[in-house]
């Protein structure tokens, strides 16, 4: 059952604090600050008590978006994958994949940016208030820049 249980620190309804890099890739050094709020539950069940993974909306009222996140849970790599879909866009984004160890979550995936394919990294840090940071690599993961970060408040 190892894994299945990963994201349970995530289940339930927060607010987050938004911390965003106006600029990705460009040198900006200029952070927009924004709230919303998150609703995140298991997905999934086989009839054991066991969920394949879990759903989130978040609402972002201050940029005028929801986004919905899905992460599916692999028993037999022991990975996860990590979805994304906003009302921005109307699409799925291509997902990260990774673990957990030691209350850490590491991700990676492909995606594109300005114009240009870059690689993506998703840390994630479990607890009491948990952390979602994402970074992006021009240079096939050589140097990375953070350009945004989430802080969990629990609302229940």
């Amino acid at each position: 059952m190892s894994g299945f249980g990963d994201f349970d620190f995530l289940i339930g309804e927060w607010t987050i604090r938004n911390e965003f890099l106006r600029g990705r890739l460009v040198g900006s050094t200029e952070w927009e600050v924004f709230d919303a709020t998150s609703k995140v539950e298991k997905v999934m069940p086989d009839g054991n008590g066991v969920f394949g993974g879990n759903l989130d909306q978040m609402f972002v009222p201050a940029r005028g978006f929801t986004g919905m996140t899905l992460r599916l849970y692999n028993p037999g790599t022991r990975l996860w994958s990590i979805y994304w879909s906003d009302t921005k866009s109307y699409r799925l984004f291509p997902p990260t994949v990774g673990k957990f160890e030691n209350g850490r979550g590491e991700f990676f995936g492909d995606d594109v940016e300005g114009g240009r394919p870059v690689k993506v990294r998703f840390d994630w840090t479990a607890g009491d208030n948990p952390v979602w940071e994402q970074a992006m690599s021009a240079d096939g993961g050589e140097s990375w820049e953070k350009n945004w970060v989430m802080r969990f408040e629990r609302l229940r």
